[in-house]
């Protein structure tokens, strides 16, 4: 009874691992190479993040925010997987 029920469950996990079907990876273009999306958005991200940083400097409001370690960290993975999701889901 227990063999029968583990070759059911290693059969499920490779119907499983069929059914996440990979697709080959976005990529864009740029001057005849060819870059991984994720890298664009990334550096979007480090962008946006960095003037979201001097708009809350100019304002005065980054001394109330969170440890900044943190915070900025967050705000940049936030904004990538944002980009991703808009641009290449």
């Amino acid at each position: 009874m227990l063999v029968h029920e583990l070759g059911n469950t290693c059969l499920l996990c490779l119907a499983m691992m069929g059914w996440t079907s990979c697709s080959r990876a976005p990529s864009i273009e740029v001057i005849g190479s060819f870059f991984p999306a994720w890298m664009f958005c990334i550096i979007a991200a480090l962008i946006v993040t960095g003037l979201i940083r001097l708009e809350l400097v100019r304002r005065g409001v980054e001394k109330n925010v969170g440890p900044l370690v943190v915070f900025y960290p967050g705000i940049a993975v936030a904004i990538t997987c944002l980009l991703w999701l808009i641009l290449f889901a």
